[in-house]
């Protein structure tokens, strides 16, 4: 008599206890904040270390995800194209955030009627702080490291990305003899990720930590006067993500938006506990790979996209320009609007997913075109916490349909598995953050072999 070896039961996924916690978490910090505020605010440093954590992680997964994908293809061809396209949808795409954001502006006229105080325009100086003037070329040069290596530990997004690259069209140029880099970088990823998921266990004690420090800080009645502009905002980014993004994505791929939101719901849920897009980034590399997006694809769209598609970041300049200046009685003209507002999209290259970069490149534009607006900043310092939680997921959803647009653009995009995936038919494995498929090393080139029968 022959039995069957049993079947081995699934893993169960533990890590949805994880996000029910963070949600938790994230009430537990807004109790803190109003109950006890001088309390909440000794807090700060919890939510501040777990997303050090996390952006300690950010190098190491850009430069191993480009580097595979870089380096596994054999037509560097392949890699300008998508590139290309992927900055050109960017910057028309950042335009348009920025036009959406200038109408919406000009028709509410947020802070008119205001008046800024002494204790405000302190508040302003000391967030532009030693704020410097910086031109294109300190852009570019800025761009390029110190050294080969100290791109991966100064954790600068654009550095990182110019190493990846050089990297990976040197192992390109390899051919043969680059295989056992990949191999070792391979090796290699998959440690960084587990590292990164034992540290996404800490989300609810830094997203507790973070909660209850803002709310200490900033309370309920000082929101209120600064109403009108945070729901302004809020609906100006939901405006762009569910109409402007919906459309391209459903035009161009006939996916729906709300599927893809729904595939992407937990890296949503860290971003809001965190106000850090960047703190979703290894997740959302390795989820695009899941949906089915090629590995070049993924590798180069989603890291560029971090540093040079920032809508929901251009929206937020464009209105808290205005805030100001409409604040202070010395509105900006249409021209001023214009040149202000893209010197401070292009300022803010790189700086996307960190929490308080809008802030300091909002200070920033303001004293380089018009200082006198600068004071003017301290309107804002109390919800621009709030604020950046919007601006981060709405970068993260814009980052998100680009990768999929560019994707399908390239033909770079396996369908049936997008279909499989947001179908949930093909869960993402939230242990791993690897498919089965890479788990197993080669297992895809060797035929699967039947299991040994017992007999008895």
């Amino acid at each position: 008599m022959e039995t069957q070896t049993p079947t081995p039961r699934p893993r169960r996924d533990r890590t949805h206890y994880l996000y029910l916690a963070v949600i938790v978490a994230v009430l537990a910090g807004i109790a803190v904040g109003l109950a006890a505020p001088d309390v909440a605010k000794e807090l700060k440093p919890i939510g501040t270390g777990f997303v050090n954590l996390i952006k300690m992680m950010i190098a190491p997964v850009i430069f191993c995800t480009i580097v595979l994908g870089v380096g596994s293809i054999r037509q560097a061809a392949k890699v300008g194209r998508v590139g290309g396209l992927a900055l050109g949808y960017f910057l028309i795409m950042s335009t348009a955030a920025l036009a959406i954001g200038l109408v919406v502006g000009n028709i509410i006229h947020p802070g008119a009627g205001l008046h800024l105080d002494a204790a405000s325009a302190a508040a302003g100086q000391k967030a532009v702080g030693d704020t410097s003037e910086s031109g294109l070329a300190d852009f570019v040069l800025g761009i390029i490291p110190n050294s080969l290596l100290s791109a991966l530990t100064d954790g600068e997004v654009l550095e990182t990305l110019l190493v990846a690259l050089l990297v990976g069209f040197a192992v390109q140029g390899m051919g043969r003899r680059g295989e056992p880099v990949l191999r070792a970088i391979t090796v290699i990823q998959r440690l960084v990720f587990k590292i990164l998921a034992m540290i996404m266990w800490l989300a609810p004690i830094g997203a507790f930590g973070a909660i209850a420090a803002v709310v200490g800080e900033t309370g309920v009645d000082a929101l209120k006067s600064l109403a009108q502009i945070m729901i302004a905002f809020y609906i100006t980014c939901a405006i762009f993500v569910f109409v402007v993004l919906g459309a391209l994505l459903w035009l161009f791929t006939r996916l729906n938006l709300f599927s893809l939101l729904k595939y992407l719901g937990r890296e949503f849920l860290l971003i809001l506990s965190t106000s850090s897009s960047e703190s979703a980034l290894p997740r959302l590399i390795a989820k695009m790979e899941h949906l089915g997006v090629s590995k070049p694809v993924v590798g180069i769209t989603v890291p560029t996209g971090y540093s040079f598609n920032l809508d929901g970041t251009a929206i937020y300049l464009t209105m808290a320009s205005l805030f100001i200046a409409e604040a202070l009685d010395q509105p900006l003209n249409i021209g001023e609007q214009i040149s202000l507002l893209v010197f401070m999209v292009i300022a803010s290259k790189g700086a996307a997913g960190i929490t308080g970069a809008g802030l300091a490149t909002l200070a920033g534009g303001l004293q380089s075109h018009r200082p006198e607006l600068v004071d003017g900043v301290g309107l804002i310092v109390g919800i621009d916490r709030f604020m950046s939680e919007a601006r981060a997921l709405t970068n993260f959803a814009g980052n998100a349909v680009a990768t999929v647009l560019v994707g399908t653009w390239t033909n770079e995009i396996d369908r049936e598995q997008v279909r499989a995936v947001l179908a949930g038919e093909r869960p993402f494995d939230e242990a791993t953050m690897l498919d089965d498929a890479e788990e197993s090393g080669d297992a895809e080139s060797r035929p699967e072999e039947p299991e040994p029968a017992v007999k008895a």
